[in-house]
């Protein structure tokens, strides 16, 4: 075999470059490290960056922040744009779920934030491509301000929607946010705010991604922790150059996670700007050097001092649609109201519930259960309390298998009667 019929790597730099791919994706970066590296053993190829103060040094001085030495100081941190992205593309299964999503907006004028549940899937239009499929959107509590919105995490059902969640192979894989302003013109465009000569993600929003990350690490056989890195992304949904409503999908890089767990970096005002905290008593700031291209076309390092700009910690990601979906939920039957959206009069409550029950108690068959396969119903119906796990867990088996077999079975169980006693006295039934 010659060099000129030899397959081509998954990193190569000249295939990236003309497929206009500006990170490789991990899996590329892992054989590209793995190929180059003497040592191929699980956990030594991956190092995640730390800018803490190692603990339990052993060279004799007192503990910080009583004492530091070189071993134990954080090194300086360089920054330069990261080479690989963890995930390359978000992929929502229906167009539906962001058209339900952007209602709260169109209906209130006011921002929504959303988590993303979904699953990771292999991308085939990028070599060795990892993608998050979006199956459900998850609206917890939240209050409007007057320049966003505010949350209160975690909220007191977030294991429960996680439970349901994983009842259908899903989890936690991001989060969606809505930053919106109507142009007035009638139209349906809206201003675009988020643009190259602004800011695409602010300071505040890359300081949250951050956190979200570090809470959601993804699981790594090559790292000595047995963890690197993170996988969850954050979309955000504003106006595209053209003023119309379209979704930007991003990740925070690696040096912007230990950059933020070593309490190094703050928002500012700036959304562009993000700024080095000021070294305290006990917070330990070490020097902070970013790459660019001077006006002389040189690439030269240039000290961060007390600010940076955000791009360095940015990592953009694709987004899209299937072009055939087969969504776990189906929008047909997505029709129960969405939770934690009384401040536009749609309130969840038993009502609603009672209507999507009544025809499997009158005929239990798998054409009726299919109208049950609804995200937040299901939720909805967990948070209430009434089934116990096992009988909520054969409800949903019915559910996803289309199993008409098992509900007669889940008829007969004590929880199931609770509820129906319920909406019984409630006079639903």
């Amino acid at each position: 075999m010659c060099n000129n019929c030899m397959p081509l790597d998954p990193y190569d730099a000249n295939y990236l470059k003309q497929n206009k791919i500006k990170h490789q994706s991990f899996h590329s970066y892992l054989r590209k490290i793995t190929k180059n590296s003497k040592n191929s053993i699980p956990g030594a190829l991956l190092v995640e960056p730390f800018y803490g103060i190692k603990k339990d040094c052993q060279s004799g001085h007192k503990p910080w922040p009583l004492g530091i030495c070189t071993k134990c100081q954080p090194s300086t941190v360089t920054l330069q744009p990261q080479e690989f992205r963890m995930v390359d593309h978000v992929e929502f299964s229906n167009s539906s779920m962001i058209d339900t999503f952007l209602n709260y907006w169109r209906l209130s004028g006011h921002q929504r934030f959303g988590f993303l549940y979904g699953q990771y899937k292999p991308y085939d239009s990028v070599p060795l491509g990892i993608k998050a499929v979006v199956e459900a959107i998850y609206e917890p509590p939240q209050e409007n301000e007057a320049n966003g919105i505010s949350l209160n995490l975690p909220w007191n059902d977030e294991n429960t929607v996680d439970e349901v969640a994983h009842f259908f192979g899903l989890k936690k894989i991001g989060m969606i946010f809505t930053d919106l302003t109507d142009d007035g013109s009638g139209k349906g465009t809206v201003i675009c705010k988020r643009h190259m000569n602004s800011f695409f993600l602010s300071s505040l929003e890359i300081t949250f991604a951050a956190k979200m990350q570090l809470k959601h690490k993804n699981i790594c056989k090559w790292s000595k922790t047995g963890e690197f890195s993170s996988k969850f992304v954050t979309c955000v949904v504003s106006a595209n150059k053209d003023g119309n409503i379209d979704i930007f999908a991003y990740q925070v890089s690696n040096s912007a996670m230990a950059m933020v767990d070593a309490n190094i970096i703050e928002p500012s005002i700036d959304p562009n700007i993000m700024l080095i905290r000021k070294e305290e008593f006990d917070v330990y700031i070490p020097e902070v050097f970013f790459q660019k291209i001077n006006k002389y076309g040189i690439q030269v390092q240039e000290n961060a001092k007390s600010a940076f700009p955000v791009e360095y910690l940015i990592i953009t990601l694709t987004h899209g649609f299937p072009m055939n979906p087969d969504p776990i939920f189906p929008p047909a039957f997505n029709t129960f109201l969405i939770e934690n959206r009384a401040s536009i009069g749609q309130i969840q409550n038993i009502y609603p519930l009672a209507e999507k029950i009544k025809p499997i108690i009158e005929h239990p068959d798998g054409d009726i259960l299919k109208t049950l396969c609804d995200f937040h119903l299901l939720t909805y119906l967990w948070t209430l309390g009434i089934l116990n796990k096992d009988d909520g867990s054969l409800f949903i088996k019915c559910i996803r298998e289309n199993n008409a077999t098992d509900i007669y079975t889940l008829l007969d169980t004590p929880s199931w009667q609770t509820l129906i006693t319920i909406l019984h006295e409630s006079n639903l039934l």
